[in-house]
This record gives structure tokens, C-alpha cells and sequence, in this order.
């Protein structure tokens, strides 16, 4: 016989139910820590998953379990809740419905670059008081000419006229506990990026403008719309994004918990979470002509942009730089005028940043004045961050990260980006209790301090971009140029002893 979807859903939440009593057993008794204890995993710490329940008898704020007990059995314990899920009620092996579900704007007078309405994906989590809202990074354009161009190349990045129906989210979007230890459970919502303006526009189509720029009042509109769909009983909202939705956090996320303490919703907590957005205004390797956001220098980009766009910037940003707003769209430039708090997220050695410098890593080893280059900006953007007190910058190349599958994976000094974000959860949660020394042994300051791209062994695989092939650490790093006689002098350090280091992932 068919199952339907409630019934599934209700019988997974009530072995996890029975999963949380056990675990309360194994905290608070001694046979369940011998248990759980005494069989160590030889595998290296994992993050905390956290989980969330609805009490089937009274809607209740979703609350976070601590599994320290069994941190280091995790993986054997989940799969044990599974299978015992599945031995005991046969359907809840269906595959459940995890997506996202289109919903396009009330007020449809806020739309997309060419005037189709603008949108969202949601999948709501009821009894979960948290909400996470995504926002879509996909660089943008800057005049008439190149607007056009990306019309005809992205058009998906202007216009909703084919979007999917559905959307399934991955990493910090995914709702497998598995893959998003603790954020599994909230209310997801994704915010496609159609309007090619750092999320910061707010000027409509006209006669006069081929284009609409609408982006900070698209995500404007969309917490409006969620109000009625459960984000007025929600504890906390998380306004993330990466790359270009990455700097749209940073330049969103004190005007969203402003909106909402006007409606009247001063009791939810905004905070942002800005991954891949955090961009230098620096001097590029080699300068060109500003025709195209590629070879364009980040800072005539934006100077262009914001007058283009008819772009808005945080009203403390604005008075900090007036007359210079283009100013804000700089992370280490606006963060410090952000009252709300923000996590952020960075490779040290992002690709987009070193494109928009004009090092363009094609397949040719690079030469030396760029490889001091990319030294150089992994310096700058690590002495931008120091004071940051809450962020994850490995030392690697690449561009993007929460919500890949590898999300989980990378780390910095021994500690996961979901792990660290639990901490920083639980350190915010802390200071409303007004207890401003951080939990224990729950890091939210994470920098990497090797100087080179992917001296961090944990960073995603590289491949050669000629061949499709995977590149070990000093593969890769001779591809890059890399000097294993002059690096060694400059650590002060035997040749030898520098490439056993490499060779060891140390």
C-alpha cells in the first residue's frame, strides 16, 4: 500500500524522537556512555549535528541537542536511527520531498532585469523557528552593452521566464542531516539572482531604462511575503549568500532587521552569513580598458555600477562615504558600520577576486610576477579579516563554498565551517544571555596562516584545467610556478624538508 507523505513524515520525526531519548540516556547515564564511549571511532572529529523536533502535542521553538557523547560515533549512530527507521516503518524509505518550491512575488511591480516577475524557492519546516534566506551570487553588468550581452549568454541571471518549478538545495541549503549538520531543519529559502546588481538596485523598467535594477527591494519583498507564510513567528533569520549574494548580505542585512522591526517583528534575530563576498578594492596585476565585468577594476565596476543600478547602501555606509558610496560594496569597508552580527566566509586565494585583478589562471603555469601576486592578495585579505571576530578563511583557490558538497569537509586549524558556525550560534545565544566569554573549545576565529593557495590539505581537489586530472599538492603548486628553492630560503627552512612538509599535506 502507498504511504503518503505526512505519514512518512511523522513516523521518520517519531524514531528520531525515540533517537533523542536515547541520547539523553547516553548523556545522563553511565551505561550509555560506556556504550557509546568505550568504542571509539578512529576517525578524525567531526562538527556537532544539532537537530530539531516538533512536539506533535504543541507547537514549541526547535531547540539544539548536544551529542558530545556520541560526536565521535555519529556516522554509526545515524545510520543505526536509519536503519531502525526503516526495519520499523517500511515506507519512510521512500525518498521524501526535500525541495524548494517556486513562489513568485505578491507585488509585482518588483521584477527582474526584463520585467518578468521576481521570485523565491521555499521549503518550509513547521515547528522550526529559524530561517535561513539564500541569496544567489552570478557577478552582474554595468551599461547598456554588456547588459545586453549577458541577456543573451545568462539569461537565467535576468530573467524568471525559465525557471524550474522546484529546486533542490545543497550544503548550508540541504535538509539531510548529514550534509548540513545543524541547519538541517530550518525553513530554506533561495532567492534567485536576476538583477544583476549586487542586490543593491532599486530602479524599475521604464521607457527610458531597458533594464530593471530591483535587488534590494527584491529581497525586501520576499520577507514580506514569508511573513505570512511563518517568518513572524520565527527566533532567528540567517541572510546568507555567496559571491555577489555574498557582498548583497553585507549590504542587506541591517536594512532586512530594520524592515522588520517597522512591521513590527523587532523580536527576530537577523544575522548574515557572507560567503565569497568579501572583494579588495586593490590595484590589479595588469590594467585594461573597463569594457566588461571581467577585465573592468573592481572599483570602476562598482563606481559605475551603483550609478547604473540606482544601487542603495546602509544608511550608516552611506554617511560613513557619502559621495563615495561605492565604498560599501568593499566587505572590509562596510563591516565595520554593520550593527547585526555576520559570519564571514572567504578564500584566502579567491578565484573571482584574482579574475577581476586580471590573473587569469588558464591551464599555463603562471609567471613569477603573478605567483608574488597571488602571495600578495592571500597577505591583504588575511590582514583585512584580522579584527573580523567571526569568519573561515582557508588558504585555498577557489571561489564559493556553503553551498557546495565539500562544505562539511574543509577546515581550518581542525574545525569545520558547520562546526564553526554552531559555535558561533551558540556564542551569540551566550551574549543575549549576557555570558560574553565564548563556550569552550568552540572556535568562531578561523584564518589559516600557511602563505600559499591549497597549503591547506583539506582544500577541494584541484585539476588540471588541460587535462581533467587531479593534481596533488605539489603538482599543483609547481603549475603555479611555485619555487621550491626560493620558498625554502624565505621559511628559513632545508629545500628538502619544505617538500616532505608538502608532501605530508602539513
Amino acid at each position: 500500500m502507498e504511504c503518503r507523505r505526512s505519514q512518512r513524515s511523522v513516523r521518520v520525526l517519531d524514531v528520531f524522537h525515540w533517537a533523542v531519548m536515547l541520547l539523553s540516556l547516553t548523556q545522563s547515564g553511565a551505561l550509555g556512555a560506556r556504550k557509546f564511549r568505550g568504542g571509539r571511532n578512529p576517525q578524525p572529529r567531526r562538527a556537532l549535528p544539532s537537530a530539531h523536533y516538533r512536539d506533535r502535542a504543541e507547537t514549541t521553538e526547535s531547540f539544539s541537542l548536544d551529542f558530545t557523547a556520541v560526536e565521535e560515533n555519529m556516522d554509526n549512530f545515524m545510520t543505526q536511527v536509519k536503519n531502525l527507521a526503516q526495519s520499523l516503518y517500511p515506507c519512510s524509505a521512500q525518498k521524501l520531498d526535500y525541495d524548494m518550491k517556486l513562489h513568485f512575488l505578491e507585488n509585482t511591480s518588483v521584477t527582474c532585469n526584463d520585467g518578468t516577475p521576481a521570485g523565491y524557492y521555499l521549503k518550509e519546516s513547521k515547528g522550526s523557528r529559524r530561517w535561513l534566506i539564500f541569496l544567489e551570487g552570478g557577478w552582474y553588468c554595468f551599461n547598456k552593452e554588456n547588459c545586453n550581452s549577458r541577456y543573451e549568454t545568462m539569461r537565467r541571471l535576468m530573467s524568471s521566464s525559465s525557471w524550474p518549478q522546484t529546486k533542490t538545495g545543497t550544503g548550508i541549503l540541504s535538509s539531510l542531516p548529514e550534509e548540513n549538520p545543524h541547519w538541517w531543519n530550518a525553513n530554506m529559502v533561495f532567492i534567485p539572482y536576476c538583477s544583476s546588481d549586487v542586490w543593491s538596485g532599486a530602479t524599475p523598467k521604464t521607457d527610458q531604462n531597458d533594464y530593471a535594477f530591483m535587488g534590494s527591494l527584491i529581497i525586501k519583498e520576499v520577507v514580506k511575503d514569508l511573513l505570512t507564510k511563518g517568518l513572524d513567528n520565527a527566533k532567528i533569520l540567517l541572510l546568507a549568500g555567496s559571491s555577489a549574494g555574498g557582498t548583497g548580505v553585507l549590504l542587506n542585512v541591517d536594512p532586512v532587521s530594520e524592515l522588520l522591526e517597522e512591521l513590527g517583528h523587532a523580536n527576530i534575530q537577523v544575522r548574515g552569513l557572507s560567503d565569497s563576498g568579501w572583494f579588495l578594492d586593490n590595484k590589479q596585476y595588469r590594467c585594461t580598458d573597463c569594457v566588461d565585468p571581467i577585465n573592468c577594476a573592481p572599483t570602476e565596476v562598482i563606481k559605475r555600477g551603483i550609478k547604473y543600478w540606482g544601487g542603495v547602501v546602509p544608511e550608516r555606509c552611506r554617511q560613513a562615504y557619502e559621495g563615495k558610496e561605492w565604498n560599501c560594496f568593499f566587505g572590509y569597508k562596510v563591516y565595520p558600520t554593520i550593527k547585526r552580527p555576520v559570519f564571514i566566509v572567504q578564500w584566502l586565494f579567491d578565484e573571482a577576486q584574482l579574475t577581476v585583478d586580471n590573473i587569469h589562471l588558464t591551464g599555463q603555469p603562471v609567471q613569477e610576477g603573478q605567483w608574488r601576486y597571488i602571495q600578495n592578495l592571500g597577505t591583504e585579505l588575511r590582514n583585512t579579516l584580522k579584527d573580523v571576530p567571526a569568519m573561515f578563511a582557508p588558504a585555498c583557490l577557489s571561489h564559493e563554498f556553503i553551498t557546495r558538497n565539500y562544505w562539511t569537509d574543509v577546515q581550518v586549524k581542525g574545525t569545520s565551517l558547520p562546526r564553526a558556525l554552531h559555535c558561533w550560534d551558540r556564542s551569540l545565544q551566550e551574549n543575549s544571555r549576557n555570558n560574553k566569554s565564548p563556550p569552550k573549545g568552540c572556535p568562531v576565529h578561523l584564518i589559516d596562516s600557511c602563505p600559499w593557495p591549497h597549503c591547506n590539505p583539506t582544500c577541494p581537489t584541484i585539476r588540471d584545467q588541460s587535462t581533467g586530472q587531479e593534481m596533488n599538492v605539489i603538482q599543483f603548486l609547481m603549475h603555479m610556478g611555485f619555487d621550491v628553492q626560493k620558498m625554502a630560503h624565505q621559511q628559513g627552512m632545508d629545500p628538502s624538508k619544505l617538500l616532505g612538509m608538502l608532501s605530508s599535506g602539513s
